[in-house]
């Protein structure tokens, strides 16, 4: 069911010095910063030869960002996102198998324009997962 790893996000509280660290310490390339209100957080991608890693700011007092970097100050890994060819079709084999959707279970457009969907930690080993549309 699943794809390639899409990318690895990584929450931080300061969108800026985090992107500086990829930028001038690992000479990664960098996306400009991407504003996503309807997600909560604005996002930086490095680019990565066979992935990226999505670096995750939190925007406004309701991101569900803020709790995270509350149990975790120094930031972390947040979540994990595959590809998959279906988005639909996984979701309801993952829902029939008793996998828990996150939100209304609906699919929203993510940070690249596609559909993604969110899994349960506690059905994934403790991992949040995030599928995207290929």
């Amino acid at each position: 069911m699943i794809g390639r790893l899409n990318h690895v996000a990584i929450a931080v509280k300061d969108l800026e010095a985090s992107a500086k660290v990829y930028r001038d310490t690992l000479g990664a390339t960098l996306s400009p910063p991407l504003p996503q209100p309807e997600h909560g957080v604005t996002v930086i991608f490095v680019e990565l030869p066979n992935s990226k890693i999505e670096l995750l700011e939190p925007l406004g007092a309701d991101s569900p960002i803020n709790a995270f970097l509350e149990r975790n100050p120094g930031g972390g890994i947040h979540h994990v996102c595959y590809e998959v060819d279906d988005i639909l079709a996984a979701r309801d084999k993952l829902k029939a198998q008793g996998a828990r959707i996150l939100g209304t279970g609906e699919p929203r457009i993510g940070a690249h324009g596609k559909p993604v969907l969110f899994l349960h930690p506690k059905d994934f080993l403790g991992t949040l997962v995030e599928l995207e549309q290929a």
